[in-house]
């Protein structure tokens, strides 16, 4: 045990001081205005220590005094004890920015295939024929109307190939129009501004506008 309370000051701002000391000193601070001063000016010497390698910090410690000064060392036990603390302290930021990791990679792991799938239509419609032709229709709600995207196989092979978009009303819009394709095959995407629930019919035609396809919406 310290006999000199003054000594345990610098101790007791960090926390080092043992369970005798500790109660010899704070009897000592009820009695020692200029202790209480002194520790109110060296509060925030653990939080400044932290910010400091333990070498520095020993450095700004050690403030020399004379026989009458306090002394206001620190023994070099507590900068073990700092520089534990420390340690403490990475390896627990460590642990959870792993966990913090580990949970992203989960979420991004169950979330990476939903962000993939594409969006599902709102209504998808098929036409085919004996000889071979087919086209499919995949059709999506937008607050700007309606997008159409257009597949198939067996289609004519040559010049320009057009999709039309009849209303209920009987109007109707070229959603969208492409040069064919040698294979016969498309994947296409139209737009029109009517709404999916005013569509009739969707039809394919051909560049001297000839029916080649016809799908009923009902």
């Amino acid at each position: 045990m310290n006999t000199n309370p003054h000594h345990l000051l610098g101790a007791y701002v960090l926390g080092g001081l043992d369970p005798a000391d500790l109660t010899l000193f704070e009897a000592h601070l009820q009695d020692c205005g200029a202790c209480r001063k002194e520790l109110a000016e060296l509060e925030k010497i653990p939080m400044l220590l932290d910010a400091l390698p333990v070498p520095d910090a020993v450095a700004l410690t050690a403030v020399p005094g004379g026989s009458d000064a306090p002394d206001t060392s620190v023994p070099a036990r507590l900068f073990d004890q700092l520089a534990r603390r420390r340690r403490t302290l990475r390896r627990r930021w460590a642990a959870l920015a792993g966990a913090l990791a580990a949970a992203c990679l989960a979420v991004g792991l169950a979330a990476g295939p939903l962000l993939a799938r594409p969006p599902q239509p709102d209504a998808t419609y098929s036409v085919a024929s004996g000889g071979g032709l087919q086209v499919n229709i995949d059709m999506a709600r937008k607050t700007w109307g309606t997008e159409l995207a257009v597949s198939g196989s067996s289609l004519p092979a040559e010049g320009t190939l057009s999709l039309w978009v009849r209303d209920r009303a009987g109007g109707e819009d070229r959603a969208c129009a492409w040069t064919a394709t040698p294979s016969g095959k498309v994947k296409v995407t139209g737009a029109t501004p009517l709404q999916l629930g005013s569509i009739s019919s969707v039809e394919l035609r051909d560049g001297a506008q000839r029916s080649v396809a016809v799908i009923t919406v009902p």
